[in-house]
């Protein structure tokens, strides 16, 4: 058997280990918390041990919220916009507040589903033994 088959073999279940890193949970047991504060990762989780400080999230979580919080409230803005006809002050203040409040949610989830997903595919030294 090639190392490539192995590490195929050997793949970490994806769509479980995702969901814990939507819920800043240790992708490993899901018991830990992944994050210390609002968005740094912890060096390893307390529960089971994991080492979690290999991760590369970088710019990608905030790029998928922009992403995300652009394709909601564009159309929405839209939509308000056309329906509604608010002043544009009106329109600008809830439109500000909403697309904060969204993108103030989903940006830690989103960089615990990015280093869930490094976890689980073995990217950047989580496939090394301890």
């Amino acid at each position: 058997m090639t190392d490539r088959q192995s590490t195929l073999e050997e793949d970490r279940p994806l769509m479980p280990a995702l969901v814990r890193g939507w819920q800043c949970r240790c992708p490993s047991c899901g018991a830990g918390p992944m994050l210390r504060g609002y968005l740094t990762v912890r060096e390893s989780c307390p529960v089971c041990g994991e080492d979690l400080h290999h991760h590369r999230a970088d710019d990608g979580p905030a790029y998928l919220t922009i992403l995300i919080v652009g394709h909601i409230m564009a159309p929405l803005i839209l939509w308000g916009f056309v329906e509604y006809r608010p002043d544009p002050m009106v329109l600008a203040t809830i439109f500000t507040i909403g697309t904060v409040a969204l993108s103030l949610f989903l940006l830690p989830r989103l960089k615990g589903a990015m280093v869930a997903l490094q976890w689980a595919k073995r990217m950047h030294g989580f496939g090394h033994a301890a």
